[in-house]
């Protein structure tokens, strides 16, 4: 992050809205391994504990008084390419693991008895109360991943980043489609600002399940503006698009409008970020209002291709959903 705009262009294959679940674990006598892939942020409850110790926010082993390590398994509700692997252990201050690595492997069933692991993130010190980032080893698709801990203990949350692998999927040329939706490929590239709540959260499929479950910016003390700028999985051609403010009542933005290009150059991030100022608008500044779900459709006069898609919104506030509706061809 800059003092601009943060930088994201990757999905976290993780979040359980995906399609995420866990498969099995060694140990989770103090907390569900199913906690780990929350796609919220972990919280702390003070004095309150359950029949087996203090209540945690991730996932947490028995002390182990034997040899091995622990570990869990995850299949992916999208198979894909890993980037980064942050192993999350917020709260986990002196119960943490010593050591964690990641694997993973490609199977069409959860038997994996006879399957091969490939390293993915190498073995690591852990520390306490904090995000662990761990490289990726590896540009193989992969639809299970196995966390290993050594030999115990604690971990809050872990997030897999990285791009969903589109070539496995059947996307038809002829249906609308949302092309702003994470299952479709699309990431967000970069955002102004997401204090309240992470700009990703606009291109999940799913409806969103409150206020926290939205992209939402700090108040806006000076001038200008909000934005997220947006790449999409396929390139399209939109015909209309939904602009979602649920559960955002006193926080929602005033009006917001849209810009678009289709540009097939590399370049890098800063430079596209750089641009997108100059990018044609093809929704103008249109009113918002609380909690409710705008439906707007394209003039035919900005029908065509497009790769990147910026919404911007007048001053600041909270979206819960963004949707591109249109066609491949």
């Amino acid at each position: 992050m800059n003092n601009k705009y943060i930088i994201k262009n990757t999905t976290d294959l993780a979040n359980p809205l995906l399609g995420t679940k866990i498969v099995r674990c060694t140990d989770e006598f103090f907390a569900s391994a199913r906690r780990i892939i929350n796609s919220s942020p972990p919280i702390f409850k003070e004095n309150v504990f359950d029949s087996h110790g203090k209540w945690m926010d991730g996932w947490e082993t028995r002390r182990r008084r034997s040899k091995g390590n622990d570990n869990v398994i995850i299949k992916l509700g999208k198979p894909g390419i890993i980037k980064l692997v942050d192993v999350d252990t917020t709260f986990f201050n002196g119960n943490q693991p010593e050591y964690a690595e990641l694997e993973g492997c490609f199977s069409k069933n959860s038997n994996l008895k006879n399957v091969k692991w490939f390293k993915i993130a190498k073995k690591n010190k852990i520390k306490p109360n904090q995000s662990n980032i761990l490289k990726s080893k590896s540009l193989k698709t992969f639809n299970f991943v196995r966390l290993n801990i050594f030999p115990d203990g604690g971990v809050a949350r872990l997030r897999l980043f990285g791009d969903i692998d589109l070539s496995l999927q059947k996307i038809s040329n002829k249906n609308i489609i949302d092309l702003a939706s994470v299952i479709n490929g699309s990431q967000v590239v970069a955002c102004s600002d997401e204090h309240f709540g992470n700009a990703n959260n606009i291109l999940l499929p799913s409806k969103s399940k409150n206020m926290g479950n939205g992209w939402e910016t700090r108040r806006r003390r000076g001038k200008g503006y909000d934005w997220v700028l947006l790449k999409l999985g396929i390139s399209g051609y939109p015909i209309s698009f939904e602009i979602n403010t649920h559960y955002f009542k006193g926080n929602y933005p005033d009006s917001f409008s849209i810009q678009g290009v289709n540009n097939n150059k590399k370049k890098s991030i800063n430079s596209i970020i750089k641009n997108s100022k100059k990018w044609k608008t093809i929704i103008t500044k249109t009113k918002l209002k609380p909690d409710n779900s705008l439906k707007i459709k394209m003039l035919k006069k900005f029908y065509k291709k497009y790769n990147f898609i910026k919404l911007n919104i007048y001053p600041d506030g909270g979206i819960s959903r963004f949707r591109v509706f249109g066609k491949i061809k």
